[in-house]
């Protein structure tokens, strides 16, 4: 029994070296012909990409096809910018109230909060015993000069002609002073109108907006003056930012701005700066119009404005289109590595986009960066694999 486990031992010491030997020369066979035709074909077709994280290689013919240009990134004289915070407000050139002249009764709504209104659209029919009466004066006034007009001045006297032209004259004034526009004289003033003096008549809007306020009931007795409606064109907004006298003095209307909310950035214009100090601040209030697009600016948001100067800065500038966002929502360049066409990713600071230029921070001067065909590097890094990221 001795005997065969002895026998067994040395069997199975003398075959184990075989097995080792023959496992390490299948492992050496499969590290020679690991890479198939497909994998060289690929090669060609897309970056060579290095073992080295986040960098992506490129050869001449990929550079020269996808226009990709890289500049050695120097300073230039930039315009310097004022942060301040801002905030959204209507627009006063583009607002109006609509209130009534005279005291009168609400008698029926054609418009409510949040309606989009058209110049000539009736708002608000009113009643009045005032404007009744000054139906009434008009409707005289204008039958009396019908027919000394029709007579003529041979038949009727001149003293007689001209009261009669101005008393007509003064019934339809105070007619559109009371709040009657001219469609609505001209509609009670035709012959077999239905139209009677009795008083009611209707606020108009008379710009392209939107009711923003609306405070009354149908039925409801007004005072003259009241506030019935605000309507404003949101088209194009006013934020106002408050800075010092110093930084004011900086800035001439006609800069251009930005205004950022969240991720969204819109560009703006400086319209007025104000000469009245804040007696609490001691700031001065500099006021930007700004185009309120896809509706996302409302009167009270706050935002952050970028306020361009007139003085000068150095600052690294590159083409908008050469910063991009990474993954995780950073903004990026791609700068050219030891190697020419050998690439990585690095983070930096967008301070702002002006005309086209996008103005960075947080690199150094003389780096090589790509200016054209950004797009085209990043996309290869994503292929790779790689984490494009540059924490």
């Amino acid at each position: 029994m001795n005997m065969k486990y002895l026998i067994t031992v040395i069997s199975f010491a003398l075959i184990l070296p075989i097995s080792t030997i023959y496992a390490g020369e299948h492992d050496d066979a499969h590290v020679e012909t690991g890479k198939s035709k497909h994998d060289d074909i690929d090669g060609d077709m897309h970056g060579d990409h290095k073992a080295e994280k986040g960098v992506v290689k490129l050869n001449a013919s990929q550079m020269k096809a996808a226009g990709i240009k890289v500049v050695q990134l120097l300073p230039n004289q930039v315009a310097s910018s004022i942060v301040a915070p801002g905030e959204v407000k209507l627009n006063a050139y583009k607002t109006i109230k609509i209130t009534p002249r005279i005291p009168s009764q609400v008698i029926k709504r054609h418009a409510q909060l949040g309606d989009s209104v058209k110049p000539g659209q009736s708002l608000v029919t009113l009643s009045s015993v005032e404007m009744a009466v000054a139906q009434g004066d008009l409707l005289v006034a204008d039958r009396e000069w019908q027919r000394v007009r029709k007579l003529g001045k041979k038949v009727v006297s001149g003293r007689r002609y001209s009261e009669a032209d101005i008393k007509r004259s003064q019934a339809v004034s105070k007619v559109k002073a009371y709040g009657m526009s001219q469609s609505q004289i001209n509609t009670l003033l035709q012959q077999n109108s239905v139209a009677q003096a009795d008083g009611t008549f209707q606020l108009l809007s008379t710009i392209n907006g939107r009711i923003l306020h609306d405070d009354f009931i149908v039925g409801e007795r007004i005072d003259a003056g009241k506030e019935l409606m605000i309507i404003a064109d949101e088209s194009v907004m006013w934020v106002e930012a408050r800075i010092t006298p110093i930084q004011v003095g900086l800035i001439n209307i006609g800069n251009t701005a930005q205004i950022k909310m969240d991720k969204l950035t819109m560009s703006a214009k400086v319209s007025q700066i104000h000469h009245a100090l804040d007696e609490t601040t001691r700031t001065l209030a500099v006021r930007m119009e700004v185009k309120n697009l896809d509706d996302m600016l409302h009167p009270g948001m706050f935002v952050n404005t970028r306020i361009q100067t007139n003085a000068i800065t150095n600052a690294f500038t590159l083409p908008e289109a050469a910063v991009l966002r990474s993954p995780d929502g950073d903004w990026q360049i791609f700068v050219e590595q030891d190697e020419p066409g050998e690439f990585k990713a690095m983070e930096i600071e967008l301070l702002r986009v002006d005309k086209g230029r996008a103005i960075i921070n947080g690199i150094k001067a003389g780096i090589r960066v790509v200016t054209q065909g950004a797009f085209f590097v990043q996309s290869e890094m994503a292929k790779s694999g790689f984490d494009i990221h540059n924490h």
